[in-house]
């Protein structure tokens, strides 16, 4: 169990929750719709099936992206089985999968893991080691406007990779990306098309010049219904900085929905007209050591009971350790040890289960009703 870092996540279970991420940008962008999928719709799980593989993704990207020094600069978004019912490794991948299309005349479609750890935007291509995926790989030869970026580039010096450098003969950039759990992808990085279908039966979006790695070496933990990775962090080559956009929203869907939920790309200029109540935020907290969107996390109550723990437990370090996070891979919230531990005691005077039945690391189910005068506490559900 971590003891310094706190990673908090957006419940994926929470139909259309909004949260708006602030970017520093230089202009804004109109607003681009993009399709969400929960990485485990359509595949005929049940329902417990799908909380146990939601707890097994957050483990393992937990695991992950606080393993100790040199085991990758960033965090792929590990997850769970193919096999119904089972936990592995052949099938792990993020929470949520974006979808796009590359290339023209006639775009390619991709379906990249969003991840809001990493930064470069990638998708398999000219494939040397690559790891299967459920449509053809995107051929670059094929579109019209398609063109490698030059390794003098400073986009190519600058991004975030943990290596980069010049092919020989035509001094197209090539680079290296690793990522917290071994993963590995190397490639080309080349400048295309990006179309965005923006609803269903709607005019889609096009735009143009955007960056992306063609991986053609691609090694470790990735999921069969991917292509890559669209990384949504704070570097310059992520999807929303390469748009210019000032923020970015995504809603979720509960687990067990087939429907896709929208991401958006910019404010759309409805969006406050649509919304039920006022608008809630929260400001984000920039940690010069990182690339991560943090959150300034107060305190944590259960019931009306508030948590023994002030500001400083959940707060980021001066050396950049420490600190709270929003995490687009984990549907699980992950604390330090010492505050799950009393989160737990709390929640078991009002909740049966925990008191009778299970231990604080046990991951059966509870119904935390509010306790009421006269009537039984909720019993435990598994």
């Amino acid at each position: 169990m971590m003891k310094d870092m706190i990673a908090l996540q957006l419940l994926p279970c929470v139909l259309f929750l909004t949260v708006l991420l602030a970017m520093s940008a230089t202009s804004h962008a109109a607003a681009l719709r993009l399709d969400l999928t929960h990485v485990d719709s359509g595949r005929g799980f049940t329902k417990g099936e799908l909380l146990r593989r939601m707890a097994a993704r957050s483990r393992a990207r937990i695991d992950s992206r606080w393993s100790p020094p040199g085991r990758g600069a960033n965090a792929h978004a590990v997850t769970a089985p193919v096999a119904r019912g089972t936990v592995g490794k052949e099938d792990f991948n993020s929470e949520y999968l974006i979808h796009f299309s590359i290339g023209t005349p006639r775009p390619q479609r991709v379906a990249l893991t969003l991840d809001t750890g990493s930064d470069l935007v990638w998708t398999q291509c000219f494939c040397q080691v690559c790891f299967p995926q459920p449509f053809p790989e995107l051929d670059t030869s094929a579109s019209g406007t398609a063109r490698g970026v030059s390794c003098f580039d400073s986009l190519c010096a600058q991004g975030s990779f943990s290596l980069s450098g010049c092919a020989v003969g035509d001094n197209s950039c090539m680079y290296t990306d690793s990522y917290g759990d071994n993963s590995v992808t190397t490639g080309k990085l080349y400048e295309d098309t990006f179309t965005f279908q923006q609803a269903p039966n709607g005019k889609a979006a096009v735009v143009p010049n955007l960056r992306f790695g063609c991986g053609m070496f691609n090694t470790g933990i990735f999921g069969s219904n991917e292509s890559g990775i669209a990384g949504f962090g704070r570097g310059a080559l992520s999807l929303p900085s390469q748009l210019k956009v000032g923020k970015f929203s995504h809603c979720f869907t509960t687990i067990v929905e087939s429907r896709p939920s929208p991401a958006f790309l910019g404010t759309p200029d409805n969006l406050q007209a649509q919304a039920t109540g006022r608008l809630q935020s929260t400001p984000l907290v920039r940690n010069p050591e990182s690339n991560h969107y943090y959150l300034s996390l107060k305190g944590i109550t259960v019931g009306k009971t508030r948590l023994p723990f002030d500001a400083s437990a959940f707060a980021l370090k001066g050396d950049g350790s420490g600190g709270t996070i929003i995490d687009s891979g984990s549907a699980l919230t992950s604390v330090p040890e010492a505050v799950y531990r009393s989160s737990w005691r709390s929640s078991s005077r009002r909740c049966r289960c925990l008191s009778t039945k299970t231990t604080p690391t046990s991951t059966r189910a509870c119904c935390a009703s509010p306790l009421r005068r006269r009537r039984r506490r909720p019993p435990c559900r598994s």
